[in-house]
């Protein structure tokens, strides 16, 4: 006897009543919560369960009856495709309170901190073309729409250059236009995929490892700058046409590079940047935080890191030097300093910083940006933040009055935290990019030291991220 599946359940009228981590809503069905994407707090929607998990449901809504207040027209025709601008349909200032309130919540509920002091969140100046750097995979998995699968398979390209779909590790959506970067950035994408369906270029296939095209990562700067970098997965005569293609139609591009990356995964910082044409580098500039201060030039390479809403990282690197206090005579420890942008950039305002990062390239960035702009009271060193700051490391290079800390998304390890607490120096400003784990270590500080404010900072406009700075005094 053959086993009937069983049809999705399907649930009615559900109120949506919050906005939750990785982008999705929230609901509740017979007290169970249910996570949605795509739909926005105050709609009413039918909703099916996609899986079942103890604690929780996920599902897709299949029908709105009501909608929300808090919507707005989402202007990107690859909304709810594409799962980079999930919160696209909510009113930005409905996106700000939710994204307060998740740094209230992170706060409050992980890190167990009582009433703890936010300042309102700072909106980001642009909510479109605001950042400067984008990084698109061609696949020949393209996701296909409803029309295409009305189609006799054979006759469907399934070629696609743009971004991976949420889940699906082989399946792309086709970008036609991206409102994240400012022009010649569509145009450099478009010119690229149509370059290789002229001239055939295989586009690569994750599954088993084949195709001569693999990624496109186009860089930008408010100086001006336009980094491209191609990312093949073999040498070939082919790669010097396209490049030359590229930097003929587009005189904007400054500094044009290629990889060769014939590995099974996409990282490619541990491989080779050729440079092709144009400089080694696209420059950005930083004005003071105070008046009387310099202006910071930044060179940023194929792999340097930098914050990618330059607008908003002025508000936040500001945010980090307020918050400090500095006088003049401080010693600054600063975490995972990357490309030492915080360092230089508050160089000329204490006495000494130190700066230490893991990534070998990032160090070498940060003492040439050092050397460009005459700072000379910068030490940087290579390595893991908890295997070098042993008490022999802090003895030999003096206490600090001030560390900042600016870790990537999983937080500081447990021994880094330690460490801070071994140094006691009286204030510590953490920068974060993921407030859940930020509060995380803060309740693991709390017994010496005490949350004195902090400000949440939107960086990624139409998303759920959000950064936050908080200023923490040692309690005496």
């Amino acid at each position: 006897m053959k086993h009937q599946h069983q049809q999705p359940a399907i649930f009615k009228n559900v109120e949506i009543i919050d906005a939750g981590s990785e982008g999705m809503a929230i609901g509740k069905i017979n007290d169970q919560v249910i996570f949605i994407p795509f739909v926005v707090p105050g709609d009413v929607v039918d909703v099916q369960v996609t899986r079942k998990k103890k604690k929780y449901l996920e599902g897709k809504a299949v029908q709105i009856h009501e909608y929300s207040k808090k919507r707005t027209i989402p202007h990107c025709s690859h909304f709810g495709l594409c799962g980079g601008c999930r919160w696209q349909n909510m009113k930005y200032e409905e996106q700000l309170f939710y994204k307060q309130k998740q740094v209230y919540d992170s706060f409050t509920r992980i890190g167990k901190l009582e009433n703890p002091l936010i300042l309102p969140i700072l909106a980001s100046p642009k909510t479109r073309y605001y950042r400067n750097k984008l990084d698109f995979t061609f696949s020949n998995h393209r996701w296909l729409t409803d029309e295409d699968r009305q189609v006799e398979t054979e006759s469907v390209n399934t070629d696609a250059l743009g971004f991976h779909i949420p889940q699906f590790f082989d399946k792309v959506v086709d970008i036609r236009e991206c409102f994240h970067q400012r022009d010649p950035s569509n145009a450099i994408r478009t010119a690229a995929r149509a370059y290789a369906a002229d001239h055939d270029l295989k586009f690569y296939d994750v599954r088993t490892w084949q195709g001569f095209l693999r990624n496109l990562i186009i860089r930008n700067t408010e100086a001006g700058g336009f980094m491209v970098i191609l990312v093949f997965r073999n040498e070939d005569e082919a790669i010097f046409g396209m490049l030359d293609h590229l930097a003929r139609h587009f005189p904007e591009i400054t500094s044009l590079f290629y990889v060769i990356n014939s590995k099974k995964n996409d990282t490619i910082y541990d491989l080779d940047f050729n440079l092709y044409k144009g400089d080694p580098y696209i420059t950005e500039k930083m004005p003071p935080f105070r008046d009387g201060g310099m202006e910071i030039e930044h060179r940023i390479g194929p792999a340097s890191f930098f914050q990618t809403n330059s607008f908003q990282a002025v508000n936040l690197y500001k945010t980090a030097a307020e918050f400090a206090g500095f006088t003049g005579d401080e010693h600054v420890y600063d975490l995972y300093t990357g490309t030492g942008t915080i360092a230089n950039y508050i160089a000329n305002y204490v006495k000494r910083v130190t700066g230490i990062e893991s990534v070998v390239a990032a160090i070498a960035d940060a003492e040439i940006n050092a050397q460009i702009n005459g700072i000379h009271n910068t030490v940087f060193f290579a390595g893991e933040a908890e295997k070098i700051l042993t008490p022999d490391f802090l003895s030999s290079q003096g206490l600090p009055d001030i560390i900042i800390t600016d870790p990537p998304r999983n937080g500081m390890h447990e021994k880094v935290v330690h460490a801070i607490m071994g140094a006691k120096p009286p204030k510590i400003v953490y920068v974060s990019c993921n407030p859940a784990t930020q509060a995380r270590d803060l309740a693991l500080l709390n017994d010496l030291y005490s949350l004195e404010k902090c400000q949440p900072v939107d960086m990624f406009p139409h998303t759920q991220h959000v950064e936050n700075v908080a200023l923490l005094k040692r309690r005496d």
